[in-house]
């Protein structure tokens, strides 16, 4: 099915508008739908962010990545703008008021005390008899007084900085009070309040989007869901048939905010709930989730389940292929254990993905000392940031720090040849609510790498686990049990490597099979939209 571009050329299937408020690398999962849905006809735009620097753009594949420069002032928290009289009265406004007041006060000390050592070192150039007795009963207030003046702006300089730091964690009872009040005026539209920063992405993203006129609109999880929402609802105020897909990545409810305050999960689970009866379809990634958003959004249709798999390695090494240095030569898969400066006897164990306290990794670490011998290695988007540095102190510690890598993220076409170079793949994530409901894109990865699994107890990836045999469960958080499974993994791999021979097992497990489901979904839609249209 054809449709013209906004420059009136035909544009095979469709044109496709895919958001996501991120950078675009290091998100598998969507750069793989944009390829994907390219090569499968549709004319795919994925627009990204960068909270820093200018926009830039590039191809992956057939489709167009443009990466959108956000400018982001409604971020800033009312403490950041507005001096609280409730939080702290005795605090300076924001802005540089608090800074200029200490360092007036610094001046005037330094000025006393040179006028002071001036009158004892070189009085006549402080000038006339007389005007050296006035200067010295003045200098004998200003003392005690520039003193005074001194601490008490340092006190209301400290006050400053705790009203502007708990202005920014939004933790306490005056907090949690706005949030609930503005939530039982505002109801779904309490995001406004709560959440003003949502505004931020919808005026970066909407202009670009409204230009674009796409069929179908792609919002990946709950940000662009609003995103995507407002710009469907333009195009058809405008007299265009669009229809927008909800990509819900995750339970928001159940995640662990980034920002842990009191206004975050209020906001944007109203946010997601205003916008969430704007969708034609909606897409997760279990059956898990999709129970969960049909209870939450009294969802009329069951979401599309599109697994996080990887490419099949066939396809990878077609992806392999297609990517060259600027010599002409196929671009290398980085080999895991050059990185680790080890050898292929060493026992190495892998975590690929996100870092953070509730992921486990400072469990990984803490088995160090009960494994003699083995490696452990975390691929992780910035191997160099604040937490890498001190999961690596803490292993220096225990006298294992020579047997702790951090290895930076890889392109998603090599992800499964690279992880593959060890000897089991862990997921020692804790007991939270996203954590429970779904299998996560490195369980699928270390599948396709043969790898034996060491998972922790949480519910889906537990019982497939146990089920398929492909691996050790062990009690999250409970580092005696994580390295028994590790030791038992280690101690016999084959019979876990064995399970992914079992005809079928793989093959589900692919990006192929969820690139398929995604071109149903879209065709149907864009057929329905076409049905919709008036005739002329």
């Amino acid at each position: 099915m054809d449709t013209q571009s906004a420059g009136g050329e035909m544009t095979g299937k469709g044109r496709v508008v895919m958001l996501v408020d991120n950078k675009v690398d290091g998100d598998s999962r969507v750069q793989k739908a944009a390829e994907s849905a390219a090569a499968a006809g549709w004319d795919v735009t994925l627009l990204g962010l960068v909270r820093t620097g200018k926009g830039r753009s590039w191809k992956l594949g057939d489709a167009e990545v443009r990466l959108l420069p956000l400018k982001a002032p409604l971020a800033k928290r009312h403490a950041e703008r507005h001096r609280s009289l409730l939080r702290r009265p005795l605090a300076y406004p924001p802005g540089p008021v608090a800074a200029y007041r200490r360092q007036w006060a610094k001046a005037w000390r330094a000025d006393v005390a040179t006028r002071r050592a001036a009158l004892k070192v070189a009085p006549k150039a402080v000038g006339t008899p007389l005007f050296r007795r006035v200067e010295g009963v003045r200098l004998r207030v200003a003392g005690p007084v520039s003193n005074i003046v001194q601490r008490w702006v340092g006190l209301r300089s400290r006050h400053s900085t705790a009203a502007q730091q708990a202005g920014r964690r939004l933790r306490g009872p005056l907090d949690r009070l706005f949030t609930a009040a503005w939530t039982a005026v505002k109801g779904k539209r309490a995001w406004r309040r709560l959440e003003p920063a949502l505004w931020d992405y919808e005026l970066t993203y909407g202009p670009e989007i409204d230009a674009l006129k796409p069929d179908l609109i792609h919002a990946n999880d709950f940000r662009m869901l609003g995103v995507g929402a407002r710009a469907t609802v333009r195009a058809r105020a405008a007299g265009r048939s669009v229809k927008l897909v909800w990509d819900a990545h995750e339970f928001l409810p159940g995640v662990r905010p980034w920002e842990d305050n009191a206004h975050w999960i209020p906001g944007n689970t109203a946010h997601e709930s205003e916008y969430a009866p704007y969708a034609d379809a909606v897409v997760t990634v279990s059956e898990g989730l999709s129970d969960l958003l049909i209870e939450r959004h009294g969802l009329t249709e069951r979401p599309t389940v599109v697994l996080n798999a990887p490419d099949r390695p066939a396809d990878a090494e077609a992806h392999a292929i297609t990517r060259v240095t600027a010599d002409g030569e196929p671009e290398p898969t980085p080999d895991l254990r050059e990185l680790c400066g080890i050898g292929p006897d060493v026992p190495l164990i892998v975590y690929s993905g996100s870092p953070g306290p509730q992921r486990g990794l400072g469990d990984l670490v803490e088995t160090l000392p009960k494994l003699d011998g083995v490696h452990i290695a975390f691929v992780v988007p910035n191997p160099t940031s604040a937490y890498m540095e001190t999961l690596l102190a803490r292993a220096a510690e225990l006298g294992a720090g020579d047997r702790l890598h951090t290895v930076p993220y890889v392109p998603h076409w090599q992800v499964v040849r690279f992880l593959s170079a060890a000897d089991a793949g862990c997921i020692p994530i804790h007991h939270w609510p996203n954590h429970e409901i779904a299998l996560i894109t490195k369980f699928f990865e270390y599948s396709h790498a043969r790898l034996p699994l060491v998972v922790s107890d949480v519910r889906t990836m537990s019982e497939v686990t146990r089920s398929t045999g492909q691996g050790e469960v062990f009690t999250a958080e409970d580092t005696d049990d994580l390295a028994r499974a590790i030791k038992q993994v280690l101690a016999d791999p084959e019979p876990y490597r064995a399970v992914y021979d079992k005809p079928g097992l793989l093959d589900a497990w692919t990006w192929e099979a969820q690139a398929e489901v995604l071109d149903e979904l879209y065709s149907k839609l864009v057929t329905e939209r076409k049905k919709s249209e008036p005739r002329p």
